[in-house]
């Protein structure tokens, strides 16, 4: 277990600092929950990995620079993983759960309550106007109304889908409606 996490109840256990080198399979709870291959960078004198079109620099240490207090990456060992596991369940590389604050969520929900009011308004409107029971006058001045609130709607749920789509972009679902 020379290059593993060590996680004990009560003690801790000091172990060999791991070493890496190229073609070494290494875990990077920071970039993602693969496992990642390294190689040699000659250009930038160190070792990397490429994942999503992006290369990720480390020293053989497993750190990004020399006044970091703990590596980045650790070998791909099943006592590492059941480490990482623990360390990040829940958390950052969590695919299926997204923290969100409250009043987000019920800013989220109250656009939507309103938007759902004004097409209910739009439907009782053009209910109206195919039963006749408006003159044309206020179906022209209902309409210009009804065409103004749902333009408004509209753009209040395009920024919040966009809002939301960013934060689904980090997830393994993608992202919502366009």
């Amino acid at each position: 277990m020379g290059n593993s996490i060590s996680t004990t109840s009560n003690t801790q256990t000091n172990t060999t600092p791991a070493t890496f080198k190229a073609g070494d399979s290494v875990l990077c709870p920071s970039v993602g929950s693969g496992t990642y291959q390294l190689f040699n960078d000659k250009e930038y004198g160190c070792l990397g990995f490429t994942t999503n079109g992006k290369t990720y620099h480390y020293r053989n240490d497993g750190k990004v620079s020399r006044g970091d207090a703990t590596p980045s990456i650790f070998h791909d060992t099943e006592a590492n993983r059941q480490a990482i596991a623990i360390l990040y369940s829940g958390h950052r590389n969590s695919t299926d759960n997204i923290v969100m604050p409250a009043a987000t969520l019920a800013s989220i929900a109250s656009e939507i309550d309103c938007a759902g009011q004004a097409l209910h308004d739009v439907s009782i409107l053009l209910h109206m106007i195919y039963k006749e029971k408006i003159t044309p006058q206020q179906v022209i001045a209902m309409t210009r109304l009804s065409h103004d609130a749902t333009n408004a709607w509209a753009e209040i749920l395009c920024s919040s889908l966009e809002s939301i789509n960013q934060t689904l972009s980090s997830t393994r679902f993608g992202q919502g409606g366009a």
